[in-house]
């Protein structure tokens, strides 16, 4: 299961909307997970709307392509949210679930949770991890366990530094170079290392592969060189063992593909195009929404 910590956050009155839930209600972990390796592989494609309110697309790799959208709660004042990380639900021994993450509201960070007491009661809150956060790119939390237990915060600066926290040793890193990327997503959460896929404004696509040897630089694969540049956000979830189902956002035309990526071995690297998904994609942020109980990443 994902041993993620769940974060301590407290009520923020100033950004927190009531949680009125619209139509179609909050995904649980149930709905989270990946189906079995019996059927079409399926993600969960997280949103924030304009209005502040969370939002699921159930995106399902089938032929044709499959798409539906919930709305949960509302939990932020209309127009604030910019980038996420991923979000991830737990449920507990007395019934309650809870869904938590990181998000850029205008210029600064929160950890953030909604979800349900024992007695059905909604619950959320936030708590401010400090400013200064406009014009980032990505945020995001890897977390590995197995026969060890390892994690890392990643935050990309608009001007191309790459920063990794490690929580339990207070580690930071920094990595000048990636002023290039338009977005990324993360693949790979494994023992020794975390990769993330990355288009650039050009539009070619690489993978990031981060030794977690905090002596060992970062290693660049270029996957292919052109036709990525129109999309916002990538979009990624584990597809059997060694795979990756990709969702690639263009936020200016609305529109969502669906990619099916192998093993990630730089240009060798097999991608399928599966093709539009269908509905409209113009939400202010997207981010990947999955489950405790899911396996690490492990796309490359």
């Amino acid at each position: 299961m994902r041993l993620k910590r769940l974060p301590a956050v407290t009520a923020s009155a100033v950004l927190l909307g009531g949680l009125a839930a619209a139509s179609g209600g909050t995904a649980t972990a149930t709905t989270t997970a990946t189906t079995a390796t019996t059927g079409a592989c399926t993600m969960y494609v997280g949103s924030i709307t304009a209005n502040g309110d969370i939002a699921d697309t159930k995106v399902t790799a089938s032929s044709p392509i499959t798409a539906s959208k919930t709305t949960g709660p509302h939990l932020f004042a209309p127009g604030v949210a910019r980038i996420a990380s991923t979000w991830t639900t737990t449920l507990g021994v007395a019934g309650e679930d809870t869904t938590y993450g990181d998000v850029i509201l205008n210029s600064t960070l929160y950890s953030g949770f909604y979800g349900h007491d024992s007695t059905g009661k909604p619950t959320s809150g936030l708590k401010s991890q400090g400013g200064g956060y406009n014009g980032y790119k990505a945020i995001e939390t890897s977390f590995y366990w197995g026969r060890t237990v390892r994690g890392a915060q990643y935050r990309l600066r608009g001007d191309g530094v790459l920063y990794r926290y490690n929580p339990d040793t207070r580690q930071m890193s920094r990595y000048p170079g990636y002023s290039g990327v338009k977005t990324m997503a993360l693949i790979s959460e494994t023992q020794t290392y975390d990769t993330f896929l990355a288009t650039t404004n050009g539009g070619a696509l690489y993978t990031i592969h981060i030794p977690a040897n905090l002596a060992q630089q970062p290693v660049v694969k270029k996957v292919r060189t052109s036709t990525w540049q129109g999309f916002e956000y990538l979009v990624a979830e584990k597809c059997g063992s060694q795979s990756t189902l990709l969702t690639a956002i263009d936020k200016d035309s609305g529109s969502a593909y669906l990619y099916a990526v192998g093993r990630a071995n730089g240009a060798a690297t097999v991608i399928k195009g599966l093709g539009k998904v269908p509905g409209t994609f113009k939400d202010s942020a997207y981010y990947l929404h999955t489950a405790e109980g899911n396996p690490p990443l492990f796309g490359e």
